[in-house]
């Protein structure tokens, strides 16, 4: 029998004829151990999967080597070929602005059109939801463009609208996907209203937390408790989430955990910072302490607001920069007023680029009385920044008591002030931790961690895809 030779991505070897496999470099990618067949490909044979190198998925090249069962004694070592991207994504997701989770996803999507991101084969699509010709979401949809994902619109009428399954269908037999992924309540009730979706395919949903800014809000949270069970894989972005979802129906054995990442922040110019705080009225000798966020019940704001009226005159001249805007915006105000602070309470409102508050601030506090992976505590902690977090959902994942900042009992006052108190207190503490908060951020939670992690999430929706059509 003799070795086998790359014949235009197919490899023969006898009368057996498979599909050759991926580079060294997308089995890097993902961390794959190339002396062992990951798990999730022990059924390839099964369904048809082209197998390469440690046994993953070959959709992750566009420009690939084709590798030979032995290698050739000549120089020529592998073929090169040109192939379209073999792994389709369609992402549904509603945002009427770039959230966090838009951000991840949007600059996953930007990598994938460099060089390094187009040798993975994958490809993805965005699909959003609008009520006025795109109009009322410009923010999100010219980001999507700009990230170079392909963007479909599904024009609705009010929120949960049945006349959308007909567009859906649509953009899916359009799009050809061999992976759906949903990111928000209706859409994960779409997919699993929808089961002709879900043929032939994979459906990975992601779950972001949930938010409780009204009545209204927590009735359209419990539709996840109907549809996530459904679901192929749900990644969700902390361990602390998975019993909840457990209690809707999801099987352990599908959920797995992605936190956000950070990149490394560019540098502010110290003029830029001085013309900040210059125009919030924060001077040279006053401590500026930052928490950014969208003004909602579950963001905390409300105990941070009580914890510093508790300082009193305990502590250094401060001024709180709240950066964000939202519903309780107004009541903050009136609380702020209430205890004398209105001239100490500084709300700046809604900011695209947020590192020049990174820059200027002295700590960052995260009153968070729900949390999930919180992106501004990392880029706080990427700002080397002395923080005071709650222990609110995934904020204990990601940052170490008295290792990288304090944690203390969210919705307890007190313990914010004693901690904040304590930083304020202590700057050579406040700067230990903020350079171990900045190591962890770059190790523990950097974007190329988040890319093999979620590569790998596809490989896994690959081969369920195929399971399912099976």
């Amino acid at each position: 029998m003799s070795d086998g030779i790359a014949h235009g991505g197919k490899q023969t070897r006898g009368k057996r004829t498979r599909t050759a496999g991926v580079s060294d470099y997308a089995a890097h990618l993902v961390g794959s151990d190339l002396k062992k067949v990951p798990a999730l490909m022990r059924s390839r044979s099964k369904h048809n999967l082209p197998t390469g190198v440690g046994g993953i998925p070959s959709f992750f090249h566009t420009s690939q080597y084709i590798l030979c069962c032995k290698p050739p004694k000549t120089h020529e070592a592998a073929t090169r070929v040109n192939a379209p991207p073999t792994l389709r994504i369609l992402a549904m997701m509603e945002a009427n602005s770039v959230t966090g989770p838009a951000k991840n996803l949007l600059g996953f999507c930007r990598w994938l059109r460099t060089a390094e991101g187009a040798r993975t084969g994958v490809s993805i699509g965005m699909a959003t939801f609008s009520r006025n010709a795109g109009t009322d979401n410009r923010a999100f949809t010219d980001a999507v463009r700009d990230a170079g994902a392909e963007l479909h619109i599904i024009h609705e009428r009010f929120r949960y609208d049945p006349g959308v399954m007909s567009q859906v269908r649509e953009i899916a037999e359009k799009s050809a996907p061999d992976i759906i992924q949903t990111h928000n309540n209706k859409s994960h009730l779409l997919v699993k209203l929808l089961p002709e979706l879900r043929r032939g395919r994979s459906w990975i949903a992601f779950h972001h937390g949930e938010t409780y800014t009204d009545l209204k809000q927590r009735l359209f949270n419990n539709v996840d408790r109907v549809s996530l069970r459904s679901a192929d894989r749900l990644v969700t972005v902390c361990k602390a989430f998975e019993p909840r979802l457990v209690t809707f129906g999801v099987k352990p054995d599908r959920i797995r955990i992605l936190h956000n990442s950070v990149a490394p922040l560019s540098p502010v110019s110290p003029a830029e910072r001085e013309q900040l705080r210059s125009r919030l009225g924060i001077g040279p000798d006053e401590t500026m302490v930052l928490s950014i966020g969208r003004l909602s019940k579950e963001k905390g704001h409300t105990v941070l607001v009580r914890a510093l009226q508790q300082l009193g005159s305990t502590a250094r001249k401060w001024k709180l920069v709240l950066v964000g805007i939202g519903p309780e915006r107004d009541r903050l105000m009136g609380l702020a007023r209430s205890f004398g602070l209105s001239e100490r309470v500084l709300f700046a409102g809604l900011h695209a680029d947020v590192r020049p508050f990174y820059a200027s601030a002295d700590i960052f506090i995260l009153p968070s009385l729900s949390e999930g992976s919180s992106n501004v505590l990392l880029e706080a902690m990427a700002a080397k920044l002395p923080i005071v977090a709650t222990k609110a959902g995934g904020n204990p994942e990601i940052m170490l008591h008295n290792e990288t900042g304090l944690l203390v009992p969210f919705g307890d006052s007190q313990s914010l002030a004693s901690a904040i108190s304590q930083l304020l207190g202590a700057p050579d503490l406040a700067l230990r931790f903020a350079e171990a908060a900045s190591i962890r951020a770059t190790q523990e939670f950097s974007v190329e961690k988040y890319r093999r992690r979620l590569l790998g999430f596809y490989a896994e929706g690959r081969e369920t895809g195929h399971a399912g059509a099976a």
